[in-house]
């Protein structure tokens, strides 16, 4: 069995490798970087989690493939059905979904999954981590404990912050079904009395529209970082609120790139870049040389 301290090295490790499969897993889908994760760092500490689970439980039978691999799929499939639904109930959001596979329970871990996640421990107990091991025995223990102390350091002030922002989205998402309700009991206060309650309801109205403007100063970074990270995210207690904010944020990001498309790379007007010039002034102006 490890020590505390090789454990807490794996830890980071696969935590860190595991955070590099998702961004690549990513790009290969969506052709752009999306820095996958529940933290803003470069870890995800759920492999970090399963990783240390399957290599401390299954290292010892790594060489019987019948045991390995049914261990592996079920141990990952445990952790990830665990982590899925503690964080919902925690955050109030789904972060993951797979409802829409076959064979999935409750969304939180399906078939097809599990599967690859059972070939990908039996690949790292089995070549992976003697590598990683001979890497942490390699590091000086002193320079180690060091190392460890900050990276520990920078995922609790990481998991502080980003904890701090999903409650922060929570809010918003209230503010803004607190606001839709507001204009439904608006539009049915104007059905029951348009003809004796006009000044009221222009007055309610202007009230509305000054708690909608409060709300669009938009998404802060790391909320948007969250919802491009999981675009599968859903909210149990604010879905109509979460799919206007995923709108509005989709359509900030359109007008980006829209914005840049008028200049070329280095910041010059289209035109200039296509090497058109400017119409030559007509006889009878100022005499401008002409090049």
């Amino acid at each position: 069995m490890w020590s505390l301290y090789d454990g807490c090295w794996f830890f980071f490790i696969y935590a860190f490798l595991g955070w590099c499969c998702e961004v690549v897993y990513a790009a290969a889908q969506h052709g752009v970087f999306v820095n996958r994760g529940f933290l803003n760092g470069p870890v995800c500490p759920i492999y970090g989690f399963g990783l240390c689970l399957v290599t401390a439980v299954l290292y010892p039978v790594r060489g019987n493939l019948a045991l390995l691999f049914p261990g592996s799929v079920l141990l990952t499939s445990a952790l990830e059905l665990a982590a899925g639904f503690l964080m919902e109930k925690l955050f109030h959001h789904r972060w993951w979904d797979y409802s829409n596979r076959p064979l999935n329970i409750g969304g939180y871990v399906c078939l097809l999954f599990s599967l690859l996640w059972g070939l990908a421990c039996v690949l790292v107990v089995d070549v992976v981590h003697p590598i990683i091991a001979r890497f942490v025995a390699a590091v000086p223990r002193s320079l180690g404990l060091v190392l460890l102390c900050v990276f520990g350091v920078t995922l609790l002030l990481d998991l502080a912050i980003t904890v701090m922002n999903v409650r922060k989205l929570n809010r918003r998402l209230c503010a803004l079904d607190e606001a839709a309700e507001r204009m439904r009991g608006l539009s049915d206060g104007i059905g029951g009395g348009l003809a004796g309650g006009t000044i009221a309801v222009k007055k309610r109205a202007e009230a509305i529209r000054t708690a909608l403007r409060q709300q669009e100063r938009g998404p802060g970074a790391v909320e948007r970082r969250l919802l491009r990270a999981f675009p599968n995210l859903h909210s149990r207690r604010h879905a109509e609120a979460l799919e206007e904010l995923k709108r509005h944020l989709h359509k900030l990001r359109g007008g980006q790139r829209a914005g840049e498309g008028d200049e070329t790379d280095d910041g010059a007007p289209r035109g200039a870049s296509a090497g058109l010039r400017p119409e030559r002034p007509a006889e009878g102006k100022e005499n401008v040389p002409w090049n």
